[in-house]
């Protein structure tokens, strides 16, 4: 029977049993298998990891573990403190576009009124989300820990909030996103993109106290589904203040 030690850093703990937290870790095994596999064995999803050092060298996910090895396991929050020569993180999208599984349909709603590119449906199979994380170059955004560790997600991020609100500002601390948001350009129900609309062009689908008070008008380019400025806009920009206010206090 072989030993392996591992030491998880930082909030890489989030995913460890309690017993494992925050100590050195005695991982027996038999059989040889790659690093990646044996931190997901433990809990850790591999798209959490920035870099791993096996007695004080850095490797890559194939690194076979010995007998002996002394390892250290550190997340994404670290590189602003350590510059590896290895690093486990694949190369960032040129394009910020997510997927969100099932349990996150409020967070593609906030992310759509932010502006972000956001796919959800209540019925995507994990297997699906997946396909379109690797196929379309997105980010899944998710809370189950089995997804993340699927082989085919590079790009992924396991949601530690379940705050709504929360989640959204988590979601854009982890990936830098404050100066990218670029509010109502997208439809909160499809992700399509909005266009101004003239309102005689639509003036018979619009409600009567509405069609009599407002006169500027937008309508999403796939489903036609028509936004105003109405009492819901008041709601939904202190929302987007909120969510900005959260820099400042950062």
């Amino acid at each position: 029977m072989a030993i392996a030690y591992f030491y998880f850093h930082a909030e890489l703990n989030y995913f460890l049993p309690r017993h494992h937290k925050q100590v050195k870790i005695s991982h027996f095994f038999e059989e040889k298998a790659s690093i990646k596999d044996m931190i997901e064995s433990l809990g850790v999803p591999h798209p959490e990891v920035n870099f791993i050092n096996v007695n004080g060298e850095y490797v890559n996910f194939s690194y076979i573990v010995s007998d002996g090895d002394t390892i250290n396991v550190y997340p994404i929050s670290s590189r602003s403190v350590i510059i590896p020569s290895v690093s486990v993180l694949p190369k960032p999208l040129s394009i910020i576009r997510f997927v969100l599984d099932i349990h996150l349909g409020k967070l593609a709603t906030s992310l759509r009124l932010l502006g972000f590119d956001t796919l959800y449906r209540n019925d995507y199979e994990d297997e699906k989300l997946a396909e379109i994380s690797y196929s379309q170059a997105r980010i899944l955004l998710t809370r189950d820990k089995g997804l993340l560790m699927r082989s085919l997600v590079t790009h992924g991020y396991y949601i530690r909030n379940t705050n709504p609100q929360q989640q959204t500002i988590e979601v854009l601390q982890r990936f830098d996103l404050f100066e990218l948001i670029s509010p109502f350009k997208r439809c909160l129900r499809c992700n399509g993109l909005l266009e101004s609309v003239d309102k005689q062009c639509i003036v018979d689908k619009l409600p009567e106290t509405v069609r009599s008070r407002l006169d500027v008008f937008q309508r999403c380019q796939d489903c036609n589904r028509i936004y105003w400025k109405g009492s819901h806009y008041e709601r939904l920009q202190q929302f987007i203040d909120k969510v900005l206010n959260s820099q400042i206090d950062e």
